[in-house]
């Protein structure tokens, strides 16, 4: 199985850890994106996502532009480093029950993997997977026809 590396994104959206959660609605829609990793001085301290602004949101009587994001990021992301195999990533996200891992990279934020990179990893070395046994079988065809 391949590496991390190989299938993350590498242009994450941030958004710095004192806004509040009307900007990450904004930047949410702007983008068309469901998370954003928080920084603070460049360095990631959390995340959150359209689930978090969801379930924070609707349970309160303020204004969005009122929250602050610490109040709805999570600041226990978790991560792998790009080095890391595939499918320990996927061993990850099942253990924890997370649907995003971000990768660091001596403490730097150098991407992120989701569900739906896994899935269309895992969908694309299916297919190839079956072309290969498919010409394999084709070859044996012809060989005992030979």
């Amino acid at each position: 199985m391949g590496l991390v590396r190989d299938i993350m994104v590498r242009t994450v959206i941030t958004i710095e850890h004192d806004k509040n959660a009307k900007d990450v609605a904004l930047l949410f829609a702007e983008k068309g994106i469901s998370s954003l990793v928080v920084v603070k001085d460049g360095k990631p301290i959390g995340l959150v996502t359209e689930r978090d602004l969801a379930r924070k949101i609707s349970t309160t009587d303020r204004k969005s532009a009122e929250v602050p994001l610490s109040e709805i990021m999570s600041a226990n992301f978790r991560w792998v480093e790009p080095m890391t195999l595939i499918e320990d990533a996927v061993q990850k996200m099942l253990n924890k029950n997370v649907r995003r891992l971000l990768v660091l990279d001596n403490n730097s934020l150098v991407g992120i993997i989701t569900e739906t990179d896994l899935a269309k990893y895992l969908r694309s070395k299916l297919l190839i997977d079956g072309a290969l046994d498919d010409v394999t079988a084709l070859n044996r065809k012809v060989i005992k026809s030979g």
